[in-house]
């Protein structure tokens, strides 16, 4: 779709703020308005907005795009989405932890058990860690804990950690994210660590780098995102 519009501004709209074209506001793929919680975050995508020129690329709006799933997701679904989000608890990658070779688990251990130790003691939740790929069993009530607590979250930080979640493999990961605990960068790092060792052992495949150029940038938005809708 070509530009159509001439100006992009940012103007209050009730408690939140709206992103208008020629003074048109914009809305969702669901026809909800577009309003965001904060100035900080209407600025950012009325920049996106704005530095679209001749065809409109709805790729390159990172912001717009979490802004309206977030809008129109968590009005019908958000009980799914943060479920879904918990349900990792179940599984998560930080709990699994290599046999071998020892410099592998090492990493592992460095990079991992300070979060898990973080989550028990900031977050009350307490992880089983296992050597291998088996699943392991997690305590009675983890998942539900971990569901209370992820409903705490407003709806754009809800909509963030969950794209944080799906690339990491981890709900701590991600909630380490939300709360400030790492960055996304390090969150990104640390999901990394077994590919990373692989590529040092084997070189780099360029589709593999690819993949995580792309994830990197995913996750360095949704936590942009986060923090943008915070103010």
């Amino acid at each position: 779709m070509k530009r159509f519009y001439k100006q992009v501004a940012v103007m209050p709209d009730g408690e939140g703020f709206a992103v208008k074209l020629d003074g048109r506001p914009i809305r969702t793929p669901a026809r909800a308005l577009l309003v965001l919680p904060t100035r900080a975050l209407a600025d950012r995508i009325a920049a996106e907005w704005d530095a679209q020129v001749g065809e409109i690329r709805p790729q390159a709006m990172a912001m717009t795009g979490l802004a309206n799933a977030t809008i129109d997701l968590m009005a019908t679904r958000r009980g799914e989405i943060v479920s879904d989000m918990a349900g990792y608890a179940a599984t998560d990658l930080l709990c699994y932890r290599a046999g071998a070779p020892d410099a592998l688990r090492a990493l592992q251990d460095a990079g991992w058990q300070p979060l898990l130790d973080w989550a028990a003691s900031h977050l009350g939740l307490r992880f089983v860690v296992t050597t291998g790929i088996v699943p392991v069993d997690q305590e009675l009530g983890l998942v539900e804990a971990a569901r209370l607590h992820i409903e705490t979250y407003d709806d754009f930080t809800v909509a963030g950690a969950s794209k944080l979640t799906h690339g990491t493999g981890s709900v701590v990961l991600a909630m380490a994210v939300a709360e400030g605990r790492i960055t996304a960068d390090e969150a990104f790092g640390l999901s990394q660590i077994d590919e990373l060792w692989q590529e040092s052992l084997w070189g780099a495949d360029d589709e593999a780098v690819e993949f995580r150029r792309a994830l990197r940038q995913d996750l360095v938005d949704a936590a942009d995102f986060m923090r943008l809708a915070r103010g």
